[in-house]
């Protein structure tokens, strides 16, 4: 088998697992706190971010895990997991249904909190898998 095959068929596979992921996820928190706010996108895109973050440190920088896994679970299960053109999309059906500031809270939340997940999940990472 091909290294090119054998990273599709890894990616294929996590993706595939992200995204039933992210059906569980997104149900479990409509459930918990049913609303018009996307919850849920929200929570799986900051729990994605903290993830890859945390991902990053044990595969590039530490090689804690095998180079596989970057196929497996940063490209594959976190790329179908976390959805940021779901963000965009009902962040623009916040906005023409008029709640404007919820939008903007919604954004502004998403993007600090996506990223503040990463930085999390990099130095959580170094912290707990020292060279």
């Amino acid at each position: 088998m091909t290294d090119l095959l054998r990273n599709m068929l890894f990616i294929a596979l996590g993706g595939a697992l992200g995204a039933l992921a992210r059906f569980g996820a997104a149900n479990l928190v409509h459930l918990l706190w049913p609303s018009r706010f996307p919850f849920a996108t929200l929570a799986i895109n900051v729990s994605g971010s903290l993830a890859i973050g945390v991902l990053y440190v044990l595969i590039a920088e530490r090689a804690v895990m095998h180079a596989d896994w970057r196929s497996i679970a940063m490209v594959g299960f976190l790329g179908a997991y976390t959805t940021f053109s779901t963000f965009s999309l009902e962040s623009v059906t916040l906005i023409e249904n008029g709640f404007v500031v919820q939008a903007l809270g919604y954004m502004l939340g998403s993007v600090c909190l996506c990223v503040g997940g990463a930085w999390a999940g990099i130095v959580l990472a170094r912290l707990l898998w020292t060279p």
